[in-house]
């Protein structure tokens, strides 16, 4: 060893203190340091995995929060058209009601002044009557039969005499319903006469009766579809058309 240079001795001593050197670096420093990286690695290694997982929580999180709010949108859709279907629905009910009420006034107004037209036309007949009955006496010179005047102008007004319908005689009229028009209001009495003829004559099983003062006195009658004019228009209406 000598005669290659080498002291034995010092490369000994040098071996052992390497050796001494070696194992303290691997005891209080390379093994530290190789745990210290292994931790750090394994902290590294966990934190992505818990941001990985903490990821997958937001996705899942917002995933679950749109469905949410999908669901929150859908079921405030659902609310709104149904409040909305029920607003109209309530409209529809309360103008239905509030026309119903109104076609109940407006009839009823109707009726009311049917009622007080018939009722005045009523009073006026009995003044027309007396009237007619003065202008007679007048140019007579002297007093008539009051009695017969009145008949033959209850006759001209209702169409009616001795308790039957003038001028209804064998007509042909049938059907189910009868309407009568008169220029004035019929008496109970002579309603009675009118519906109790009509409806020998006609087999109607139903008669109505209608005032219409543009008629000027005698009846329509109106069974079905067929139409038996009796009223004073009518006759000077045929009369006008025969002198054309």
């Amino acid at each position: 060893m000598e005669a290659l240079g080498i002291n034995l001795g010092l490369l000994i001593v040098q071996i052992i203190a390497f050796t001494i050197v070696f194992l303290t670096l691997n005891a209080w420093v390379y093994k530290p340091m190789l745990d210290m990286m292994e931790t750090r690695k394994q902290k590294i290694a966990q934190g992505l995995e818990d941001a990985r997982v903490a990821a997958e929580a937001r996705a899942n999180a917002e995933k679950d929060a749109e469905k949410i709010i999908a669901e929150a949108q859908a079921e405030a859709g659902k609310v709104v058209r149904e409040a909305t279907e029920r607003a109209n629905a309530v409209g529809k009910e309360v103008k239905t009601a509030a026309e119903a009420d109104a076609a109940k006034a407006r009839e009823a107004a109707m009726a009311e002044a049917e009622l007080e037209r018939n009722r005045i036309l009523g009073d006026l007949r009995g003044q027309v009557a007396s009237l007619a009955i003065a202008a007679a006496n007048k140019l007579v010179g002297e007093a008539l039969d009051e009695k017969k005047q009145r008949a033959l102008l209850d006759e001209f007004f209702s169409g009616v005499k001795s308790g039957k319908v003038v001028v209804l005689g064998d007509s042909d009229f049938k059907g189910d319903s009868a309407e009568v028009t008169s220029a004035l209001p019929l008496s109970k009495g002579e309603e009675e006469a009118v519906k109790n003829d009509v409806l020998a004559k006609s087999g109607a099983q139903v008669v109505t009766f209608r005032v219409d003062p543009s008629i000027l006195g005698g009846l329509v009658i109106k069974v079905g579809d067929k139409v038996l004019d009796t009223s004073v228009a009518g006759k000077l209406e045929g009369l006008r058309q025969s002198l054309k």
